[in-house]
């Protein structure tokens, strides 16, 4: 069972907490659900090069958005708003609004009851904090692999640099698994290289986890890693 499960929804509420925490109506849970991917992926689209590793979202009442971003880069972040958080918060607002009018609105447009929860008037706050030590976190490490893939390097080779790296960071232990059309190949195929113990089905293990997908010119590649902290 540990190896057909998320590792993180496997351990939510033991070692790992909810990424989108709030209380919402059951007619509008399912919008506010679809809306927070639709955050996670304007961010994680803007900012490829900041490496933001994890997004947490708080929703309070009256509209209220509190988004905490976690990121190996955070200079990257701000240097795209020239350092301004507000800057970054009025655009995602402006986004934010758009998708609503687009998808939404015309749900809502007659359930006054949910005019102060659902409204096209959100009030963003972001704040950003720093991931201490990278080369232990596995998006971060994903990210780096992405960027091997693309640029044509061996996927071997990707993969034994990774090792080395996250041993020098004295990891547990490190899980890489690359499937697709590998190096060019006609059959697609998967490889995958382990250094030291991933305990899957010990709920509390610390596992971090992060899925990513390479687009080469020969198609898309999955890239799954799992990192053993502790």
């Amino acid at each position: 069972m540990g190896q057909k499960i998320h590792p993180i929804g496997f351990r939510l509420g033991v070692t790992e907490n909810h990424q989108s925490q709030w209380f919402a109506n059951n007619s509008i849970y399912p919008y506010l659900i679809v809306e927070d991917q639709f955050i996670r992926n304007t961010l994680f689209r803007q900012f490829k090069t900041g490496s933001i590793s994890k997004i947490e979202i708080q929703r309070k009442f009256d509209d209220q958005i509190q988004l905490t971003l976690y990121s190996t880069k955070p200079s990257a972040v701000l240097a795209y708003y020239d350092n301004s958080l507000k800057d970054l918060s009025i655009d995602l607002t402006i986004k934010i609004k758009k998708n609503r009018k687009l998808n939404f609105q015309k749900t809502f447009q007659h359930e006054l009851s949910l005019k102060n929860l659902y409204s096209l008037n959100p009030k963003v706050t972001i704040q950003i904090f720093e991931v201490s030590n990278p080369d232990i976190n596995a998006n971060f490490i994903a990210d780096l692999l992405v960027e091997d893939l693309q640029r044509r390097v061996s996927f071997r080779r990707a993969m034994k640099k990774i090792l080395r790296r996250t041993q020098r960071a004295k990891v547990r232990g490190i899980k890489i698994q690359i499937s697709g059309r590998l190096n060019g190949a006609e059959i697609a195929r998967t490889e995958w290289a382990r250094e030291g113990q991933i305990p899957l089905q010990t709920i509390r293990a610390k596992i971090n986890y992060c899925y990513r997908a390479a687009k080469t010119i020969y198609g898309i590649l999955g890239v799954k890693v799992w990192v053993f902290e502790k």
